[in-house]
């Protein structure tokens, strides 16, 4: 379709999408293609708003610092989906759309009259990238959907942690994070195809737990051709050796990874200990992995005998994967961070200078670009509304009146 008023610049400009998302995995999706020039326009109830809003583990007067970085690039605008009057203000603007994204439970914008077959009457080029628990299909379809809940079901969970303590979470929501990659992948190839390809709109199902399942590497295929089942390994890379998180100093940590034949050659030369290249335990990878124990126990001797910052210098001057087990403080005062622009300082009207993650990945010709952090509730209201709809200020406060926008 192509539209105006996007950012200007990026690979996505010209391409309009309409965010009714709440939390994390629909919000997310948006925020991606928001990153590289779509115009996005995030719809929240009128006065509540995305609970993005005052979730989190830091709150500053009130306000989360997860929603500014979520939020950022989209124009925000209020409107009740619940209300005739806002479903049928939500039909115009898909009118005027390439791409919704939605992640309510599968039923539910059919019953407010939004649902794709509605939708496709009004706009045939529609792409509808929805995000569930267990997605539109299928027993599962009305189950609430969490994250948390979703990376157990998919798998995940029963993979992190020690094996003999009960299945860890990632310390993010990375089940709504993959979600949201997923449904942005979908929405681009499904506009590739209408736009390069002659297609027509589509729907783009993403489902939390599938998101997660996807990867899992060779787990399934594993489990049905030789009844093996992953589990929980710790710091182990299974099957691998010595590839592993070793003691340095002063209770820090180093992982290094030299499991392949040359790697190992270098890393026993780097310990002065080449007498390991012709220990029959160790003389090659297969064997390696069968005698992780005592390869680690070895490694971790020596390393324990470093501090880190001396370490560090000597594993990757002999080319063998390494680095730091890094926190958040760490990473703000890496320099390789910094380089890469990473670490993005961008203003907020109520909280000042914050800094953001960077934009990923990176496009040589056609960057994205974070250009405004999360905005207020209905903040671009006049924009959208009086630009797109052509709705005059006496209807627009009608409307909003009526608590329809």
């Amino acid at each position: 379709m192509g539209t105006q008023g996007s950012q200007p610049g990026g690979p996505l400009a010209g391409i309009r999408v309409i965010e009714c998302g709440v939390l994390l995995a629909g919000p997310f999706c948006a925020r991606l293609l928001a990153d590289f020039g779509a115009e996005v326009i995030k719809v929240e109830a009128p006065h509540k708003g995305d609970p993005m809003r005052t979730v989190g583990q830091s709150l500053v007067d009130g306000k989360s610092l997860w929603w500014p970085s979520v939020a950022r690039n989209k124009k925000c605008i209020s409107l009740n989906l619940r209300d005739p009057e806002g479903q049928e203000l939500l039909r115009r603007l898909v009118c005027q759309s390439d791409v919704l994204v939605e992640n309510f439970r599968p039923g539910v914008f059919e019953e407010w009259g939004l649902g794709y077959e509605t939708l496709r009457e009004l706009n045939p080029g529609l792409v509808f990238a929805r995000v569930s628990g267990y997605g539109q299909t299928g027993p599962y379809r009305e189950k609430p959907g969490f994250a948390a809940v979703a990376e157990a079901f998919g798998g995940l969970r029963h993979l992190v942690g020690f094996p003999d303590r009960p299945p860890c979470r990632v310390g993010i929501s990375l089940g709504d994070s993959l979600a949201g990659m997923f449904a942005a992948l979908g929405a681009l190839m499904a506009l590739y195809n209408r736009d390069v390809n002659g297609g027509t709109g589509q729907v783009i199902d993403t489902a939390l737990y599938e998101a997660v399942f996807a990867v899992l590497e060779a787990t399934l295929t594993e489990y049905e051709k030789t009844g093996y089942q992953r589990t929980r390994t710790g710091t182990l890379l299974p099957g691998f050796a010595p590839s592993n998180l070793y003691p340095c100093k002063h209770e820090q940590w180093i992982v290094i990874a030299a499991n392949t034949d040359g790697l190992f050659t270098r890393l026993c030369t780097l310990m002065n200990r080449e007498e390991l290249l012709t220990d029959p335990r160790f003389e090659n990878q297969i064997v390696r992995a069968e005698n992780r124990e005592a390869i680690d126990a070895i490694v971790s001797d020596w390393t324990a005998t470093y501090e880190l910052s001396a370490l560090l210098p000597l594993v990757e001057a002999a080319t063998i994967p390494a680095g730091p087990v890094y926190s958040i403080e760490d990473i703000v005062h890496d320099p390789h961070f910094a380089a890469r622009d990473m670490l993005l300082s961008l203003h907020d009207r109520v909280l000042g200078e914050l800094k953001v993650p960077g934009i990923v990945p990176k496009l040589s010709e056609t960057p994205g670009e974070a250009q405004w952090l999360g905005a207020e509730i209905g903040e671009h209201n006049q924009d959208i509304y009086s630009r797109l709809l052509q709705l005059s200020p006496d209807e627009m406060s009608a409307l909003a009146e009526r608590g329809v926008i």
